[in-house]
C-alpha cells in the first residue's frame, strides 16, 4: 500500500531550526513527485515545497525562499525538509503528499497524516 509518514516536528522558538521528515512506502519517485503543504485552522492548505526527481525540479512558495531547502533520498525512499529562520507565521500543521503529475500538475493522489510545527517565544 502506499503510504507517506511524517516526522520531526516540535515547538521552536523564532529563529529556531527543525528538519522534517517524509518517509515513503509502496511508491516509486520515478513516479512521484513529493511536496510539502501546510494547514492552519480557518485557512486554506498551502504548498510551501515540492521536489521531482523525475523532472529535476524543485518548488518553493515566495513565504519560504531562501529559509527552507528541500532535499530527497530515493535510496531510502525519504523527503526532508530543512527549515530555518522560523518565524511564527510558520505555524501550522505539516502534511506531505505524493503527487502523480510533477510538482506544478495538481495530482494529490496520497497524503500523509500530518506533524504540527509550532514557532513561538
Amino acid at each position: 500500500e502506499e503510504r507517506l509518514v511524517e516526522s520531526g516536528g516540535g515547538l521552536v522558538q523564532p529563529g529556531g531550526s527543525l528538519r522534517l521528515s517524509c518517509a515513503a512506502s509502496g511508491l516509486s519517485f520515478d513516479d512521484y513527485a513529493i511536496g510539502w503543504f501546510r494547514q492552519v485552522p480557518g485557512k486554506g492548505r498551502e504548498g510551501v515545497s515540492c521536489i521531482s526527481t523525475s523532472d529535476e525540479d524543485t518548488y518553493y512558495a515566495d513565504s519560504v525562499k531562501g529559509r527552507f531547502t528541500i532535499s530527497s533520498d530515493s535510496a531510502k525512499n525519504m523527503v526532508y525538509l530543512q527549515m530555518n529562520g522560523l518565524k511564527v507565521e510558520d505555524t501550522a500543521v505539516y502534511i506531505c503528499a505524493a503527487l502523480g503529475n510533477g510538482c506544478y500538475g495538481e495530482e494529490y493522489d496520497y497524503w500523509g497524516q500530518g506533524t504540527q510545527v509550532t514557532v513561538s517565544s
